[in-house]
């Protein structure tokens, strides 16, 4: 794996374990009105910006993919 893809690979982990935090929190109830509202919009946020780089990678890999079958 090179440098790169090593740290885009801890970049994203580091976005899942973020929106782990925030779900746990939403779903932990405890958190007052505007602390839960807030939380909700960072995993939403967190969630977009996951699926931004998921199709990222999956293009990436078509592009790799369509090169080695070539």
């Amino acid at each position: 794996m090179t440098d790169r893809a090593e740290a885009t690979e801890a970049r994203f982990e580091d976005l899942l374990a973020g929106l782990e935090k925030t779900i746990a929190q939403l779903a932990d109830g405890t958190a007052p009105l505007e602390e839960l509202v807030a939380a909700h919009q960072r995993a939403a946020s967190l969630l977009a910006e996951a699926q931004v780089r998921l199709d990222g990678i999956r293009l990436r890999a078509e592009q790799v993919t369509r090169q080695l079958t070539e």
